[in-house]
């Protein structure tokens, strides 16, 4: 066992969360920006599928969104415990532990409470019945849905820079 660790065969743990970040949170601007008001403005989200169809959708991508945010934890751990983030930022190496984990937490918000709330209360269970509002609930779903987006690009960035900076040092 002390040959392996002698070798010194560690993975880049800068590479690993910089990759992490960069496709979850390019993933979530093209969900939001693009793919999001796309079928808003082609009318797709007035079809009675739509719901099961975006459970689907988003039920698919919090799941790689939780994949992201553990690599992402799991790197920040590595390179607490490699003890590559310098002694002098201690404060950067709390915050970024508390910050990666929060990170985490959010995709779980997603998967786990938001996604099928939201598909819930868009299920139409009566093709009679006509509905061309949103529910009151659904509003304060997707108000809490844009603050999570807000506090993950934030932490996101931070996190991101924070990553760019150090591996520019180590290097």
């Amino acid at each position: 066992m002390n040959a392996i660790s002698e070798r010194g065969l560690h993975p880049n743990w800068s590479a690993v969360i910089m990759f992490a970040l960069g496709f979850w949170l390019s993933g979530s601007l093209i969900i939001d920006f693009a793919i999001v008001p796309s079928l808003w403005v082609t009318g797709m989200m007035n079809l009675s599928g739509f719901a099961s169809a975006g459970y689907t959708l988003f039920g698919i991508f919090n799941r790689i969104e939780l994949l992201c945010a553990a690599l992402v934890l799991t790197g920040f751990l590595g390179l607490r415990f490699d003890r590559l983030i310098p002694y002098s930022d201690r404060l950067q190496k709390r915050l970024s532990l508390i910050l990666s984990g929060f990170l985490l937490f959010i995709p779980l918000v997603y998967t786990y409470f938001l996604t099928p709330q939201i598909s819930s209360l868009g299920l139409q269970l009566n093709f009679f019945e006509t509905i061309n509002t949103m529910p009151a609930a659904m509003i304060y779903l997707h108000e809490g849905y844009w603050f999570l987006e807000i506090v993950k690009f934030v932490a996101g960035v931070t996190l991101l820079r924070w990553c760019f900076r150090n591996s520019c040092t180590l290097g």
